[in-house]
């Protein structure tokens, strides 16, 4: 029953949740992530939180300012972020093994009227891609598995799956009944805004504030690619391969990315579609027919690059059992077993290297870490739902 669980949210430039930070829901001061790939800078927002840090508000300033108070959105993960380009060559697009990647990658010679370009795109193009930034072909956003979850989907998921891709995103594309299980989409179609340049950091509105479009430069950007001033015009102009290709995330420069939606209750544990409600409490995490009920279960958000399986931001929402947290909010064994598990997993999986293959934990992030457990933010609160359906 959903009454037993509280939620934890980490973030990290990696899949390794050795070096992930426990972020402060609703704090107006963003949590800062770096690595060799990227600098950024993440706010996560839940409405009527009830989750750890203990005490953390329940709500933040951002929910009544429009277009969310309209919307009645129910969470947000914003990211201001800045590439960095690679040491070294990535992997090439001919070489990637990454499921989520089209069997072609040659990108079509028309123009679509709205491309504000006349010229397609050649393969000198895209090695100048590689070179200067992302292609907005390869910046991906989704959710995805170390797990196979096919024989744990709940009735109805291939429903609520089309409506997903027909009323909110027509960018997604996954495999629900992979050994590893995905769900992603391009970065341009599936962020509900996207602004070209710093944004703001604004405490009165809850942190990383930014609407769609950019600084001066920024919109003369987008304005030279075609990229309509609207967002839900950016997104469905973002659908056609060849706009995509034409976006570069340059290296160097800053982005401003916010996700947001009215769909997902972390409150109530519910999938909340048009004309379809999916209670997720019973199947979060593929968990719930195990023999053994697992102790903690994880939902995690992955900003990625297709072509190159470069990781740059994990966001990871945990649900952990209350009676395995303590009450200044520290994990007791139980948990953190449940955690040392988790780790295996992602290490079966490949997506975290095994110990002795020279991943480095610096000291900042050790010592960032330390202080984000400590965090004691506001007011006190509890996870109070009445979802049931898991042991």
């Amino acid at each position: 029953m959903a009454e037993k669980y509280i939620i934890q949210v980490t973030a990290g430039p990696d899949y390794d949740l050795d070096r992930h930070v426990v972020v402060p829901v609703n704090s107006h001061e963003p949590v800062k992530i770096c690595s060799d790939l990227i600098d950024a800078e993440l706010n996560v927002r839940v409405q009527n939180y009830r989750g750890l840090p203990r005490n953390s508000p329940t709500t933040s300033p951002y929910f009544s300012l429009e277009p969310h108070a309209s919307n009645k959105d129910q969470y947000s993960i914003a990211i201001r972020f800045t590439p960095k380009k690679p040491a070294r060559s990535s992997r090439s697009k001919a070489s990637s093994t990454d499921p989520s990647r089209s069997s072609s990658t040659s990108r079509p010679s028309e123009n679509p009227s709205t491309s504000g370009s006349s010229t397609p795109l050649t393969s000198e193009d895209s090695d100048e891609e590689s070179v200067n930034g992302i292609s907005g072909e390869d910046l991906h956003f989704g959710n995805d598995f170390d797990h196979p979850i096919r024989d744990r989907l709940p009735p109805g998921f291939s429903y609520a799956m089309n409506i997903v891709k027909w009323w909110i995103d027509p960018g997604l594309d996954g495999d629900a009944y992979a050994d590893r299980p995905y769900l992603y989409g391009p970065a341009l179609s599936s962020f509900n805004a996207i602004h070209v340049g710093e944004g703001e950091v604004n405490p009165e509105k809850g942190g990383l504030w930014f609407e769609e479009g950019g600084d001066e430069e920024g919109l003369k950007e987008r304005q030279d690619l075609g990229a309509p001033a609207t967002a839900k015009d950016r997104m469905k102009w973002a659908l056609k391969p060849t706009n995509k290709s034409r976006w570069v995330f340059q290296y160097g420069k800053t982005y401003c990315l916010d996700f947001f939606n009215p769909y997902l209750d972390f409150n109530e544990f519910s999938l909340r579609l048009p004309g379809f409600t999916l209670p997720i409490m019973k199947y979060w995490d593929g968990q719930s027919l195990r023999s053994k009920p697992k102790r903690s279960h994880t939902l995690r958000y992955v900003l990625r690059n297709r072509s190159t399986d470069e990781t740059y931001l994990v966001v990871v929402f945990t649900l952990y059992l209350k009676e395995d947290v303590n009450e200044d909010g520290s994990l007791k064994p139980a948990a953190l077993e449940a955690t040392r598990q988790d780790k295996e997993i992602a290490k079966e999986s490949g997506r975290v290297p095994v110990e002795g293959e020279g991943v480095s934990k610096d000291e900042g992030y050790q010592e960032a870490r330390k202080q984000f457990e400590k965090l004691d933010i506001s007011e006190a609160g509890g996870l109070e739902t009445t979802d049931d359906g898991v042991d």
